[in-house]
C-alpha cells in the first residue's frame, strides 16, 4: 500500500499551523487547502494575486474568473483580497509567507529541488518557484517517491536542472514523511501499510532510520 495524491495532501495539511500564510504550488500542493482543520485560521496566498484562497468549488459552482496559479478554478474565503503580481511577489520576496508547499521532480539529500524543467521538453520558464525557493523559510515538498520506471526521486544529487539549492525542509511522498538533515533524508513516518524496507529500497540518497518508525495517521 501507499498514499495517493489526496493522502499526501492530507499528511501535509497536518503541518499547517494557525496563523500561517501559505503558498501552494501547482499539482498535489493545491489539494492541501481542502484538508485543513476548520478550526485553524490560515490564509492561502496564490502568486497570481490572491490572498484568502479557499477549497476547490463543487461541480457546477465554478467561477472562471477565480483561478489559482495553476489555472484551476477555486473559491475565496470571506475577507479575501485581489492584487497585481508585483504585490504578490513582494509578499513572497519580503518573506511574509510562512510556509511554501511545492511539487518536485527530484529532491537531493542536501535539500536541492528540481521542479521546473525536463531537458528536451518545451517549458515557458521557471515561474514563481524561483522566487519561492529563494525566499521561503519553510518549504515542504509533495511528490511521488519514485518515477514511473520505479526509480527513486529522492537522490544523492539531482540530475535535472535545479530550481533551488539547499532549501527544502520536509518531504511528503506516497511512501513516507521525511526531513532534510545534515546527513541526508531522515525518515520520520511511513505511509500506512508501507514497510521501512520498501522506503529504503526506494530511496537512492542517504536515508537515516533511527529506532521504530511510526505509521502516519491520515485523517
Amino acid at each position: 500500500m501507499s498514499l495517493d495524491k489526496i493522502g499526501i495532501a492530507k499528511r501535509i495539511a497536518q503541518e499547517v499551523k494557525s496563523g500561517h500564510y501559505v503558498n501552494l504550488g501547482i499539482g498535489i500542493p493545491t489539494l492541501v487547502a481542502n484538508y485543513i482543520n476548520k478550526k485553524l485560521e490560515v490564509e492561502f496566498q496564490s502568486e497570481n494575486g490572491l490572498l484568502g484562497m479557499g477549497p476547490f468549488p463543487v461541480s457546477g459552482q465554478e467561477d472562471a474568473d477565480l483561478i489559482n496559479a495553476g489555472k484551476q478554478t477555486i473559491t475565496t474565503l470571506p475577507g479575501a483580497s485581489f492584487f497585481d503580481s508585483s504585490t504578490s511577489f513582494s509578499m513572497i520576496r519580503g518573506q511574509h509567507v510562512d510556509l511554501t508547499i511545492l511539487g518536485a521532480m527530484e529532491v537531493s539529500e542536501n535539500g536541492d529541488i528540481a521542479n521546473w524543467k525536463i531537458p528536451g521538453k518545451m517549458v515557458k520558464g521557471m515561474g514563481g518557484a524561483m522566487d519561492l525557493v529563494a525566499s521561503a523559510q519553510n518549504i515542504i515538498v509533495a511528490m511521488m517517491h519514485t518515477n514511473r520506471q520505479g526509480e527513486s526521486k529522492l537522490l544523492k544529487k539531482c540530475s535535472l536542472p535545479l530550481t533551488g539549492i539547499g532549501c527544502i525542509k520536509k518531504i511528503a511522498t506516497n511512501l513516507a514523511f521525511l526531513e532534510i538533515v545534515q546527513d541526508g533524508f531522515k525518515l520520520i513516518e511511513r505511509a500506512p501499510g508501507v514497510s521501512v524496507k520498501q522506503i529504503v529500497d526506494s530511496t537512492q540518497g542517504n536515508l537515516i532510520v533511527e529506532g521504530e518508525i511510526p505509521e502516519m495517521k491520515i485523517f
